[in-house]
């Protein structure tokens, strides 16, 4: 029995990291079609592209994690969703070097995944 729930919680974080991965590149690809298509100033790139990698995030841990320890499993959902993206768009961009704001994105990706993690959990389906 034991066996058998790990593999399912396993299986769920896996779904819910493909689901944030997902989203997220569907995000950035319509973000990307808005800034060919629109005027707008090189500065909202930043910001819009961490809040619709924030916003997978969040939607990712929402939907696939369930039962007990939600923290946890939101929290890894996160953190794996994070390594994950870093790898992807750093081959995209031919650059993987590495500073202190991969850093900051793994503690705050723990913190979201975690907090989504526990709201998923405690609200009745």
């Amino acid at each position: 029995m034991r066996n058998e729930n790990s593999f399912n919680a396993g299986f769920s974080i896996v779904k819910g990291v493909a689901c944030a991965l997902v989203l997220s590149l569907l995000g950035a690809i319509i973000f990307a079609v808005i800034l060919r298509a629109g005027a707008l100033s090189d500065k909202v790139i930043y910001p819009v592209t961490q809040t619709i990698k924030w916003v997978a995030l969040a939607v990712g841990a929402l939907l696939f994690t369930r039962g007990e320890k939600g923290w946890l499993k939101g929290g890894i959902i996160g953190l794996l969703f994070t390594m994950l993206s870093y790898l992807a768009f750093s081959a995209i961009g031919n650059d993987f070097s590495l500073s202190w704001l991969i850093v900051a994105e793994l503690v705050f990706a723990l913190f979201i995944g975690g907090l989504s993690g526990i709201i998923a959990v405690n609200v009745k389906r």
